[in-house]
């Protein structure tokens, strides 16, 4: 049996939310709007590269670990279509997508060991973001509920599903130098991606050249406890060859929020459609 499970959350997102929902701060605002505008494409990769893999490399546990995956990913794809529809009505247009949509088109093309390290590398990068959300409170300090709730559900089932595409991937034959680099290629391509959209979105905001933008920008990412020292040693720990995405238990931050927030969501039978 899968030890995780897909859930259905309670928010709604069709009343819209603010401009700068993240405590007036447009900075932070439109980094995670940012992160938001890529994540339907890339959870659809993500669910594709692990269908391709032969079943039969798999056990059966790791089976039923992949299926509520695909699961995770689908619901968390369809929260962030509702998200995104408001993006648009608020005028921020998802400006990279041609890129991204190609870049997938030949990520498809490559090998299933391919595409599953690229799945990898990427998934990293949501657990790590994942367990700041969930560890370092400020990041989402004055959040409208609703998207703080969203986002916080979504940063514990990324971080209960963190090692299924790495299982996966050794379960297929794939190596270390492999793993590597293609995390090293996907680290550059998904930050500079996320730069740009961050920049677009705060041009269409007017705040590109504030300097408070920027203050906020310096103090999110190299602040006390900013993403940069957060991630450093993450990002490092990775390139080990003893690298396992549980050598970090962070399985009680999962257990915190789940019971605390046991309203707010509840536990789907079957999967959704992907």
């Amino acid at each position: 049996m899968s030890s995780l499970t897909v859930r259905k959350l309670d928010v709604d997102l069709s009343g819209g939310f603010g401009r700068r929902w993240l405590g007036g701060d447009a900075y932070r605002t439109q980094f995670f709007n940012a992160l938001s505008m890529t994540f339907p494409i890339g959870e659809q990769m993500f669910i594709d590269s692990l269908r391709a893999l032969p079943q039969e490399r798999l056990d059966p546990a790791l089976r039923a670990e992949v299926k509520d995956f695909i699961g995770q990913e689908a619901t968390h794809r369809h929260m962030h279509v509702q998200y995104n529809a408001e993006l648009e009505r608020q005028g921020l247009r998802f400006a990279i997508e041609g890129r991204i949509v190609r870049r997938v088109r030949r990520i498809a093309a490559l090998g299933v060991r391919d595409r599953v390290a690229i799945t990898c590398a990427l998934e990293h990068y949501t657990a790590m973001l994942a367990d700041g959300v969930l560890r370092h409170p400020e990041w989402l300090e004055g959040a409208e509920p609703a998207l703080r709730r969203l986002w916080e559900w979504h940063a514990v089932e990324e971080l209960e599903h963190k090692a299924v595409a790495f299982d996966a991937y050794r379960a297929a034959g794939g190596g270390h130098l492999r793993r590597v680099l293609w995390f090293l290629h996907a680290s550059l391509v998904f930050w500079f991606d996320i730069f740009l959209q961050t920049a677009h979105n705060l041009r269409r905001d007017g705040a590109l050249w504030r300097p408070g933008t920027w203050t906020s920008a310096a103090r999110m990412w190299f602040g006390r406890r900013g993403l940069a020292w957060h991630m450093a040693g993450p990002v490092l720990q990775y390139c080990s060859p003893r690298f396992h995405p549980w050598r970090h238990d962070n399985r009680g931050l999962v257990r915190m929020w789940l019971d605390r927030n046991s309203a707010a969501w509840e536990a789907l039978r079957s999967s959704p459609p992907a």
